[in-house]
């Protein structure tokens, strides 16, 4: 039965369709957000958002680069202000942060940072150490020292601290070294350590995984499904989300609001698209409603007998609260990219291959052979030589002994996150591109880009302002529009969000040249990997399978010493 005009009004808002039931018992919250409003560079983050994050939940942030998740970090960790609203953190509860990056080391010690001690702690423990290296227990100041530690629970910390920086690839003689002699991706690691051994009762982690190795990863991940406090984080990696979340926040960045979703991120992708049918359906069915109400008005607006309907419905449709057409969710950008030259059947080989740097034997008598098709991951611990392997393969460094052959086929591309002497300073990234590839369209050259975080004015930069992680973006897509037939990646997903990831793996997955890459990225990994290399103490071992044969052959799922002793 068709409906009547006068129900015109009565559509159901898109809010009322897919409200959940109100909880009927209270649930103490450590962080809530309400009508929060913000405004950076002309434009408007967020619009009135609300938020909520349970004692206990485990919550992703995501949308896309520039929707403005670190800005909501800043805000909640209150190094920022919103324009409007208010956030509110349980009195009670301990708030810790793991920034991207970390600031300079000091002086302190590995274990220093994981124990997240005072300054008055350290010089209590340098007090103990020297009294331990010299052997003087009985000196009176070693007591007193000793038992100050005692008072601070410095006992209790250490131990924890220890095992927690083994599980984040540390070894024993690594701890009471400065961190000034470690990367500052290893200094990461010891500040994350510090905020597990502090426990907060909300962890704040933005993008936790980028200094792990695929082994410290799996060990953080498995901590973290025990952990008992509230985590918020921002992640490019969805099997890290899978695994860990129960709730995803999405910034939409169109309608400047926060949306919640129960359940994972594979979950969250799905009930996505069930809300956009649904916000569509019911912007239509409203649409059809108007255009009915409307068509009575304009047929009938003449007529004296049916003024009073006419001016009912024009009421109507004053009052009624419009549906907004609905935006198709993002989506990774699909495109073609020429295919590589046909290889021979042996890519390229190593025979007898030792490398050294200094005292530091890396490889001895290495024979490796890749042939034509191979999807190969390298994987292991940071510093088991797994970009040493990488460079050797792309002739990037000189061996000091055995033999590198590619075959005389061979097109070699070598991507690093680090390689920028490869662009030309004074053209644009639209030259840039244009000129990796001459039968590139300008259009399609601009969709690549854009798909990799090039919006519309940054395609005009010249290439010598580029950021570093601009630069790395703008290789990778040289790459895809002109590819090798042996690439070689070097984590390729760093500084990419998941869409674009997602783009790559499209891509990747219709390459018919031979990959082989370092990635810490599970699904990466698993989407692309037909064979592990697994790389440690200067031995490669091959697992002829992919991601999750490794992970079975291997042990680790098991007993973390299985791949990292």
């Amino acid at each position: 039965m068709p409906s009547k005009p006068e129900d015109a009004g009565r559509i159901p808002a898109p809010l009322e369709i897919l409200a959940p039931r109100p909880l009927l018992r209270y649930i103490p919250r450590v962080l809530t957000i309400h009508k929060l409003t913000k405004t950076l560079g002309g434009r408007t983050l967020l619009r009135e958002a609300e938020m909520s994050i349970n004692w206990g939940e485990r919550v992703a942030l995501v949308g896309p680069n520039g929707a403005g998740k670190s800005t909501l970090f800043r805000m909640i960790l209150d190094e920022d202000s919103p324009d409007e609203g208010t956030i509110e953190r349980d009195e009670y509860a301990i708030t810790g942060y793991l920034p991207q990056e970390a600031g300079e080391p000091t002086d302190e010690t590995i274990i220093e940072i994981a124990m997240g001690i005072t300054p008055e702690m350290i010089g209590i423990l340098r007090i103990m150490r020297e009294h331990e290296a010299t052997g003087d227990l009985s000196h009176p100041d070693f007591a007193h020292a000793q038992d100050q530690f005692t008072a601070l629970n410095g006992y209790q910390l250490e131990p924890k601290a220890k095992k927690i920086l083994h599980g984040l690839g540390f070894k024993s003689d690594d701890f009471h070294k400065p961190a000034r002699e470690y990367s500052g991706g290893w200094v990461m690691r010891a500040h994350l350590a510090q905020l597990l051994v502090m426990e907060p009762d909300l962890l704040m982690l933005d993008e936790p995984t980028n200094h792990l190795d695929l082994i410290s990863l799996l060990w953080l991940q498995r901590y973290l499904l025990n952990y008992s406090g509230a985590i918020l984080m921002i992640s490019h990696d969805r099997d890290f989300m899978d695994s860990i979340i129960e709730t995803v926040v999405e910034i939409d960045p169109d309608a400047a609001k926060l949306n919640s979703y129960t359940g994972n991120y594979s979950s969250y992708l799905e009930q996505r698209e069930a809300r956009f049918d649904q916000l569509t359906q019911a912007y239509r069915n409203q649409q059809k409603e108007i255009e009915h109400v409307q068509e009575f008005i304009d047929r009938f607006r003449q007529v004296g007998s049916k003024a009073s309907q006419v001016q009912s419905r024009i009421k109507s449709l004053e009052k009624l609260e419009r549906i907004e057409k609905p935006r198709t969710p993002r989506k990774p950008f699909k495109f073609s990219f020429p295919q590589p030259p046909r290889s021979n059947q042996k890519v390229i080989e190593l025979q007898k291959v030792s490398q050294a740097y200094g005292d530091k034997q890396i490889y001895k008598d290495l024979d490796l052979t890749i042939e034509r098709g191979d999807r190969i991951v390298l994987v292991g611990p940071n510093g088991a030589g797994k970009s040493t392997l990488i460079k050797i393969l792309a002739g990037q460094i000189p061996i000091n002994s055995g033999k590198r052959e590619p075959g005389y086929a061979t097109k070699i591309g070598y991507y690093s996150q680090h390689r920028s002497e490869a662009l030309n300073e004074n053209n644009t990234v639209l030259e840039e591109v244009m000129g990796a590839c001459t039968t590139l369209r300008e259009e399609e050259a601009r969709s690549i880009l854009g798909s990799f975080l090039f919006r519309r004015t940054d395609v005009e930069k010249r290439c010598g302002v580029l950021s570093g992680g601009e630069k790395s973006r703008l290789n990778l897509v040289k790459f895809l529009v002109d590819p090798p037939n042996l690439l070689l990646m070097d984590e390729p997903t760093t500084h990419l969000d998941i869409l674009s990831i997602d783009s790559l793996v499209q891509a990747l997955k219709n390459y018919e040249g031979t990959l082989v890459f370092i990635s810490h990225d599970v699904h990466f990994i698993r989407t692309l990997a037909e064979t592990t290399l697994h790389i440690n103490n200067g031995t490669v071992t091959r697992y002829t399978g992919g991601y999750d044969y490794f992970i079975e052959k291997s042990g680790l799922i098991d007993d973390r010493s299985a791949v990292t002793a």
